[in-house]
C-alpha cells in the first residue's frame, strides 16, 4: 500500500500542477473568481489523475468506462469539498493559493481510499 500511495501522490502531483496552472491562469487573467477557477482546474486535474492512476498507481485492467465514471464521481465529491474549502478560506481572508493548498492536502487521502477500494478495485 505504501508504494501505491507514493505513486498516487506522484500522479496527484502532476494532476495538481495541471489544476493549479489552470486555476492561476483563470484567476490572474480575470476570467474567473477563485472558487470557479479551482472547479475548472479540478476537472482538468481529474483527467490527468484518472489515466495516470489507472495504469501507474493501480495497474487497472478492468473496463475503462465504469472505472472512469467511478473516478469522476469521486473527483466530483473531492472537487466540491475542495471548492468549499477554497471558498471558505478566501472568505476568511486567506490568499487563494494558500486556501488551495489546504484544500488539496485535506482531500488527497480520502480520495486515495475511495479510489483504491472502489474505483480501481480488482
Amino acid at each position: 500500500m505504501n508504494r501505491r500511495l507514493l505513486r498516487y501522490l506522484a500522479v496527484g502531483g502532476l494532476a495538481t500542477a495541471a489544476h493549479w496552472a489552470l486555476l492561476a491562469l483563470l484567476v490572474e487573467t480575470g476570467t474567473a473568481p477563485p472558487w470557479l477557477g479551482t472547479g475548472a482546474g479540478a476537472l482538468l486535474g481529474a483527467q490527468v489523475a484518472f489515466f495516470g492512476n489507472r495504469r501507474f498507481t493501480f495497474d487497472h485492467a478492468g473496463a475503462l468506462a465504469p472505472a472512469w465514471w467511478r473516478f469522476m464521481a469521486t473527483a466530483v465529491a473531492g472537487g466540491l469539498l475542495n471548492m468549499a474549502i477554497v471558498g471558505a478560506g478566501v472568505a476568511l481572508g486567506l490568499y487563494y493559493l494558500l486556501a488551495q493548498a489546504l484544500a488539496t492536502s485535506s482531500v488527497v487521502l480520502a480520495t486515495f481510499a475511495v479510489n483504491r477500494h472502489w474505483t480501481f478495485a480488482k
